[in-house]
């Protein structure tokens, strides 16, 4: 089934002044070939400042630049997802592996925000799980309740407890992960964060639940809140995830197979969100029961 198509919104900034727009097509969207996106062109899915573009003009700075993506098949997910708190204020619920949280990556309709919202329209998501994690996930339902989560998010005030399965078995039982993360170069989509000296700081405490054959299954508690976290976290101390397909044990994309940060294969789950409630006060303690799969690796 089709969905609705969508438009890609951005505008030029100065260090794209003065470039061809079927360059900084390229460029902004390096999932497709010059070839590809003067097609597009040809097609008029593009404007410039409202204007239907041909790709040779030059882009100017404050410009605004639109790409009319026609209505398309999107992959496969689940959608379904369980409940597991529900007030006036907030919205807790389970989410399955497989299903984005937000919209991108070629998803539109088919992600936990547009299934939520056809339930509950106001509710907007606090905070994102990568496609592949599975776990709780805190939407607010008020302008108050968002108010407040977004300002405590990534202070001790809201403590976010993950399991994680990993590669390699851990010689020490626990871990304090202070590996800063920032953006790196990605053969196909540009860039993509993972372990980088000169990155943001970040803080995961890693505390070892069990060891398997060549594996160790590790509980993470979050001190921050960068994107792939706990995968590049757990991979800079020589713990990739079990089957990501994207970061090796450096915490740098594996050069040879350039995964993307969506595909799966891993099991990462966030099974424990404890805070205090935005608007009651109250103490709200919620917990995702594991996978099945976990089980099998115990």
């Amino acid at each position: 089934m089709l969905n609705r198509g969508y438009a890609y919104t951005t505008v030029i900034s100065s260090q794209y002044h003065g470039q061809t727009l079927l360059s900084h097509l390229a460029d902004l969207y390096p999932h497709s070939t010059p070839q590809a996106w003067q097609q597009k062109l040809n097609n008029g899915e593009v404007t410039l400042n409202g204007v239907t573009a041909t790709g040779s003009e030059s882009v100017v700075l404050g410009q605004t630049l639109v790409w009319n993506r026609p209505p398309w098949v999107e992959p496969d997910a689940p959608r379904h997802f369980e409940v597991l708190f529900e007030d006036t204020h907030l919205l807790a619920v389970n989410k399955p592996g497989g299903l984005p949280t937000l919209p991108g990556g070629g998803f539109m309709e088919n992600t936990l925000l547009r299934l939520v919202q056809a339930r509950t329209p106001g509710a907007n998501p606090v905070h994102r799980l990568g496609r592949a994690t599975t776990g709780v996930v805190l939407f607010a339902k008020t302008p108050q309740a968002a108010s407040n989560l977004f300002a405590n998010w990534n202070t001790p005030k809201i403590q976010k407890i993950y399991r994680a399965l990993a590669q390699n078995v851990a010689p020490q039982d626990f871990y304090e992960i202070l590996t800063p993360i920032g953006l790196v170069p990605h053969p196909l989509i540009g860039s993509v964060w993972a372990a980088h000296p000169g990155g943001k700081p970040s803080k995961s405490l890693a505390t070892v639940i069990s060891r398997g054959r060549g594996t160790t299954t590790f509980e993470v508690c979050l001190h921050s809140g960068r994107p792939h976290q706990i995968r590049i976290h757990l991979a800079s101390i020589g713990h990739p995830l079990v089957g990501d397909p994207l970061y090796g044990t450096t915490g740098m994309p594996l050069e040879n197979l350039p995964g993307l940060p969506g595909d799966g294969g891993y099991l990462l789950h966030a099974h424990y969100l404890r805070f205090q409630h935005p608007v009651t006060g109250e103490l709200i303690h919620l917990e995702a029961a594991l996978p099945p799969a976990f089980s099998s690796h115990r």
